[in-house]
């Protein structure tokens, strides 16, 4: 299966009739490996921060989370494996598997959990399956 169908299928797909708003994998070095068409435009020092969140938690919480310039509050996640990041009624969930971010953002009326449950179970997914 493609990337770009995990993208699609998966982190896109409807939960009780909501949807992500945008959604992507990228490589722990901030490549691309799918997206969906309005995913945001982000800066490789985004990533980076992101990327140092996991090795060091709490790292991001003092400046906030920023993707594609926009600035998210962070919120209780899980150390080292799940960052999540409230900005108004959406949010942004990413879990880190052994090779990528798998990162969605949400608007209401989808809820936070329902984010949390796509993205960190096909994180989960991919982590069983090596990536």
């Amino acid at each position: 299966m493609s990337w770009q169908t995990y993208v699609d299928e998966h982190l896109m797909c409807e939960i009780d009739g909501n949807h992500l708003s945008s959604a992507a994998i990228v490589g722990h070095d901030g490549s691309i490996w799918a997206q969906s068409p309005n995913f945001p435009q982000f800066k490789q020092e985004e990533i980076n921060a992101i990327m140092k969140d996991f090795d060091e938690p709490g790292s991001l919480a003092p400046t906030g989370l920023y993707l594609g310039g926009t600035k998210y509050m962070v919120i209780q996640g899980e150390p080292g494996w799940v960052i999540r990041g409230k900005k108004g009624s959406g949010g942004i969930t990413i879990k880190k598997s052994n090779m990528a971010l798998l990162i969605g953002i949400y608007d209401e009326p989808m809820t936070p959990g329902q984010c949390n449950m796509i993205v960190e179970r096909l994180g989960d997914y991919l982590i069983e399956q090596g990536f």
